[in-house]
């Protein structure tokens, strides 16, 4: 049989019950508190492989840059003037050019016959003119014939009338006779009068009817000359020096054979002496951009320097095409579509705080940039505002200062982190 436990053994049993209690709340509150004072883990990076820079006050440079090719400034597309089919190419795209080469022969039948037509017509019209010149001549010479009788009839009969009147006064000659006679002379010195009206104005009939011909003719010969020059367009020139760049267009070659169309694109001449830049911008960038500008242009043999010239009004793709015209020699082998780099200068900004421009940083923007601390061991997030941009650096507003040193490389993977130890 078990002995009876006291009150006073089970108290002490029960106070000591309440101590452990309590000391066990108290550790486990401890432990929580010291757990969620406790900072993540410092995570390591190695500083070899991060890209950094040094924030300095100064001029800072804006420029835009952007890729495009070199394109002439004179290009001239050929087209036909008639329809026709291609019966010869004789130059090949490459090839240079002067203004009278032929490029392509055509045949078009209807032209021919078109010319063959116009020359009989104005044959048939100068032959009209030259029978016309005849029947004219023969018209004013039978006129002038009748002027002449007429002249001869009036001179008879006025010395019949001075005749008669000397007779008169001398009574051999009746009062009737010698006004017969006068009547006579009268009479004819009006017809004489009236044929030489007649062969002036048959002289001024004949000058009308000529001109009239002649501007038939001279309109046929017009004519004619309008068709042979149809004709002479069936062989395509160039109609400039330069370098022929394409036969037809990029996605129809021409061939021989081929019918054309009147107005078709025949060829493409250029003019490679004297070439430009055609470089694409950002649309964000191209806001910026002036005529005059000064550029700079890297074939990948040699940097060129140029000037803003044009820009497209127009935005494809994403981009404005802005042409810069190049102002030194372009090295040996540049040539039409050769791919090239541009770097257009906006500004000069004077005595701002700036740095290279870190990944993934818009200008007139606000971000957390890291910002080396303890003499390269560390790195600190420092929330920066960042103003204007250029290709590689960008203004600083607010957050650094002269001196301070940042990672330029892109730190996605730590957005979570405010330090970095650095390796």
């Amino acid at each position: 049989m078990d002995a009876p436990i006291s009150a006073e053994i089970r108290k002490r049993r029960q106070a000591r019950r309440w101590l452990v209690a309590g000391a066990t709340a108290v550790a486990l509150t401890v432990a929580t508190v010291a757990l969620w004072r406790l900072q993540p883990a410092v995570s390591s990076v190695e500083k070899a492989s991060l890209f950094m820079d040094t924030v300095k006050r100064g001029e800072m440079l804006c420029q835009v840059r952007g890729n495009g090719t070199l394109v002439p400034e004179d290009t001239r597309w050929i087209p036909t003037q008639n329809a026709g089919r291609v019966e010869h190419i004789l130059v090949l795209p490459g090839a240079s050019v002067k203004e009278d080469t032929v490029l392509v022969e055509l045949t078009n039948p209807d032209v021919d016959q078109a010319v063959f037509d116009a020359e009989w017509q104005l044959k048939g019209a100068e032959a009209e003119m030259s029978k016309l010149r005849a029947q004219l001549k023969t018209d004013e010479l039978t006129q002038r014939k009748e002027a002449a009788t007429a002249e001869a009839d009036c001179t008879n009969a006025k010395l019949e009338y001075d005749v008669e009147t000397g007779l008169g006064k001398s009574g051999l000659t009746p009062q009737a006779i010698l006004t017969q006679a006068r009547t006579k002379a009268e009479e004819l010195s009006k017809l004489l009068e009236l044929e030489r009206e007649r062969l002036a104005a048959l002289s001024d009939s004949a000058k009308a009817q000529l001109e009239a011909q002649d501007a038939k003719v001279s309109q046929l010969r017009a004519q004619l000359e309008l068709k042979r020059r149809q004709q002479a367009a069936l062989k395509v020139r160039a109609g400039m020096p330069g370098v022929l760049q394409r036969l037809g267009d990029m996605n129809n070659p021409l061939q021989e054979g081929q019918q054309l169309a009147a107005g078709a694109s025949v060829a493409r001449v250029a003019n490679v002496a004297k070439l430009k830049a055609a470089i694409k911008i950002a649309e964000t960038q191209a806001k910026n951009v002036q005529m005059d500008q000064p550029a700079q242009i890297d074939t990948h043999n040699e940097i060129i320097p140029g000037h803003v010239i044009r820009i497209d009004p127009a935005v494809e793709d994403g981009t404005v095409t802005v042409d810069v015209a190049l102002d030194s020699p372009l090295p040996k082998g540049a040539r039409p579509d050769l791919s090239v780099d541009g770097t257009i200068e906006i500004a000069r900004l004077k005595n701002v705080l700036y740095v290279g421009r870190p990944v993934q940083a818009d200008a007139d923007s606000q971000v957390g940039l890291f910002k080396v601390i303890d003499g390269g061991g560390g790195a600190m997030r420092v929330l920066v505002k960042l103003g204007r941009s250029s290709v590689s650096s960008i203004e600083i507003l607010s957050g650094l200062q002269a001196g301070d040193q940042i990672i330029l490389s892109d730190m996605s993977p730590w957005d979570t982190h405010d330090h970095l130890r650095l390796n």
